[in-house]
C-alpha cells in the first residue's frame, strides 16, 4: 500500500537528512503528525528563524546569529592562536573541552576530490589573509584524522610555512577514521593538550 501523498512527501523530505534512512524518516514523519498543531507550527517557526538568522561569521566562518560571532568578539579570548577546524560542529566539540581559549577558523569542509570539494571550496584563502593581517603566533590544525582531514592538514601546512609561525596539530588521541564531533570531551581535551609542533 502506498502512503497518502502528503505523508509520502514528508517521509521523502526527512530522508534527505544525513544518516536518516527510510525507517527513521517514517518514524519522524509519524511522530510529527502526532504532535499538536501548535507544536508543529512552533517547530516550523524555529526552522525558518534559524535559516533566516544564522549566517557565517565574516572573520572565522563559524555559524552565528551575530557578526562577528560570539567567539571572535570576545575580548577574553587569546587572539594570538587560531584553531583550524572543518565545520562548526567541530568547533563546538573543542569548546566543550573548556581547554582551548583562542580563536577559530572554520574551513567549511575538507579537501575531497571524490566529492568535488577542492581548495577553492574551502576558506583557506581567508585563513591566509587573517595570518597576514592579525598577530598570530600559532595555528592549531584540529582536523579529523581521516584521509580528507590528513590531505587538508598537509596542504595547509605547506601554505603556512612561509609565515614563520608555530604550526601544531592536535594529538592523535582520536581513533583514525573517526570524526571530532563524536569524540568524548576527555579524549578531545587530551588531544588539544598534547598537540605537537609540525616541522
Amino acid at each position: 500500500m502506498e502512503y497518502t501523498k502528503p505523508l509520502a512527501q514528508l517521509i521523502d523530505f526527512f530522508q534527505k537528512f544525513p544518516g536518516i534512512g527510510p525507517k527513521s524518516a517514517q518514524r519522524m514523519a509519524f511522530h510529527l503528525l502526532k504532535m499538536p498543531l501548535s507544536e508543529v507550527q512552533k517547530f516550523s517557526n524555529v526552522l525558518v528563524e534559524a535559516k533566516e538568522n544564522i549566517h557565517y561569521c565574516s572573520i572565522c566562518f563559524n555559524m552565528s546569529a551575530s557578526d562577528p560571532c560570539e567567539i571572535c568578539s570576545n575580548d577574553s579570548r587569546d587572539k594570538s592562536v587560531i584553531c583550524v577546524v572543518a565545520e562548526t560542529k567541530d568547533l563546538i566539540a573543542v569548546e566543550k573541552t573548556r581547554e582551548y581559549k583562542g580563536l577559530y577558523h572554520v574551513l567549511q569542509g575538507t579537501l575531497s576530490p571524490l566529492d568535488g570539494i577542492g581548495v577553492e571550496d574551502l576558506r583557506i584563502k581567508e585563513l591566509l589573509m587573517r595570518l597576514s593581517d592579525e598577530k598570530i603566533s600559532e595555528v592549531i590544525l584540529a582536523l579529523s584524522p581521516s584521509v580528507e582531514g590528513e590531505a587538508t592538514s598537509m596542504y595547509i601546512t605547506k601554505l603556512l610555512k612561509p609565515f614563520n609561525i608555530k604550526i601544531s596539530r592536535i594529538a592523535f588521541g582520536l581513533p583514525i577514521g573517526s570524526d571530532i564531533e563524536f569524540a568524548d570531551e576527555i579524549t578531545l581535551a587530551k588531544a588539544i593538550e598534547g598537540r605537537r609542533i609540525i616541522d
